[in-house]
């Protein structure tokens, strides 16, 4: 299974993202967690405190893989063994950070996007891991065929009009590169009003409603060396995408 996380910033998706990672891992699946952010905070939250370099920072590998020095570069270069060589390991999870794709308009960095994209296409086409990609507010990572990969997408939203409104613009991305299911996780629900509220404007792509928990935000402010508690609806997120 493949899944896409998405959201606006501060909406809880990284937390979704990593709480997701260790309830398949739990249950005896093979996982790969890979952080698609620019805000990179998806190792930490994993518990992961080790520097962890961006795959788009490898130099000589991109160079040696895709080439570019000379103004030709391959398209589609063999990756599938950077995924097992340059990941993290860590409680049954294996995590991997991309690194921001660089402007299309930057000719030299041709080489380093179509390196990045390769190593997604692997995980998406070639692996039989789950692979939940943690993925910021917009998709850049995903072209058109790796998106027509991933089984669901899930947004996270907070129960603002803004915050709705960011999910529909990323939904909308989503369907164009092809994203076949798509479902809403509505977090930081604090009344029955709020929940109502979201229900009706989301309908069926809703898949969870979450309410808000201190817990997360005391232990976000502590700077001890454990991971972040779980989201408190991960076990039926979980259930929910294994039944479909």
């Amino acid at each position: 299974m493949k899944i896409a996380v998405s959201g606006k910033g501060g909406t809880g998706k990284t937390t979704l993202s990593a709480s997701l990672a260790r309830t398949f891992a739990e249950n005896g699946y093979d996982v790969y967690a890979i952080d698609a952010d620019p805000d990179a905070n998806l190792a930490a939250v994993l518990g992961i405190y080790e520097p962890v370099r961006p795959l788009i920072d490898l130099e000589e590998l991109i160079e040696e893989r895709v080439g570019g020095s000379a103004g030709m570069f391959t398209l589609n270069p063999d990756v599938d063994d950077v995924l097992d060589e340059y990941s993290t390991s860590h409680d049954g999870i294996r995590f991997l950070r991309m690194g921001s794709v660089k402007a299309a308009s930057s000719a030299c960095y041709c080489p380093e996007n179509s390196f990045l994209r390769s190593v997604l296409n692997s995980l998406v086409f070639t692996r039989n891991e789950v692979v939940i990609m943690d993925m910021g507010a917009g998709i850049e990572h995903l072209t058109r065929g790796t998106a027509a990969g991933v089984d669901v997408m899930l947004i996270m939203v907070e129960p603002t009009r803004i915050s709705m409104q960011t999910a529909e613009v990323i939904e909308g991305l989503a369907r164009e590169a092809g994203v076949g299911e798509i479902r809403v996780v509505a977090n930081k629900i604090r009344s029955d009003r709020e929940r109502e509220i979201v229900a009706g404007e989301l309908g069926d792509k809703l898949i969870a409603s979450v309410d808000f928990d201190d817990t997360l935000l005391e232990r976000a402010l502590d700077a001890g060396d454990e991971e972040s508690p779980g989201l408190a609806a991960a076990d039926d997120i979980f259930r929910e995408l294994v039944s479909r």
